[in-house]
């Protein structure tokens, strides 16, 4: 019999290098929020002003945060490697405006994912599937969480020092530069950071109100029915095949 795909949710996230790690931390909290069986009490933290639901367990909290600093890494790597490519072209990044005026735009930092998946033990039905694989029991994914990162900064990431230096700079080759046009992006990224943060964490409690039928039956007595597993930019592979299982 084939095995059925699993239901899978696609999420959005949208940070700053300096806030990535909190994002994607209370997005994966919301989600095993949802999805985290054990008799836990209720608690809550806020990232970027908004309040979301944490789970108050220590092995699953050690994984998002082993997690989340995984990817945070490789879009640093990337991030970096972007801006020393680029570092011979000081003005690529300046758009021209009425006058004259030059300001600076909000760059594309990094874009990654991570994906969460929820497996039920399943007894192998074949004798032969038993043997080959040493044991009678399989662990097959019922659900699929993706969450697709994207980090763009702006050109003032770097505070206020970056901001004034730049300044100076572009000032001895545009004098028409509107310095509140660059310390403004800072304020449309954290905006933007807040809209995307509260529609996923919206979206993520859509999601498990309308989707409900795909949950397997609770079977075992063990205190987390429901083995889990979290991968950083996780390439196509087997459900069955991966291993890492928690």
């Amino acid at each position: 019999m084939e095995q059925q795909s699993p239901q899978e949710f696609i999420l959005e996230a949208f940070a700053d290098p300096a806030s990535v790690r909190d994002v994607v931390r209370g997005i994966l909290h919301t989600i095993f929020f949802h999805r985290f069986f054990p008799s836990l009490a209720p608690r809550s933290r806020e990232v970027l002003d908004i309040t979301l639901p944490f789970v108050d367990d220590a092995e699953l909290d050690t994984m998002i945060e082993k997690r989340a600093a995984e990817l945070a890494r490789e879009l640093d790597a990337e991030r970096t490697h972007t801006h020393s490519s680029i570092s011979n072209a000081p003005l690529h990044h300046l758009s021209q405006q009425r006058g004259g005026a030059v300001t600076a735009t909000v760059s594309n930092g990094g874009r990654g994912n991570i994906s969460v998946q929820f497996f039920e033990k399943k007894r192998r039905k074949a004798w032969y599937m038993r043997a080959a694989y040493g044991g009678g029991d399989e662990e097959v994914c019922w659900e699929c969480w993706t969450v697709k990162v994207t980090v763009a900064e702006p050109r003032t990431e770097s505070g206020k020092e970056y901001f004034y230096s730049l300044f100076f700079f572009l000032a001895k080759i545009c004098p028409n530069i509107d310095p509140d046009s660059l310390y403004n992006q800072r304020a449309k990224v954290r905006k933007a950071m807040e809209q995307t943060l509260l529609a996923t964490a919206m979206k993520i409690v859509t999601f498990v109100n309308s989707h409900k039928d795909h949950i397997p039956p609770i079977t075992t007595s063990e205190t987390n029915p429901f083995p889990y597993q979290i991968n950083v930019n996780q390439k196509d592979a087997s459900w069955v095949t991966r291993m890492g299982i928690y």
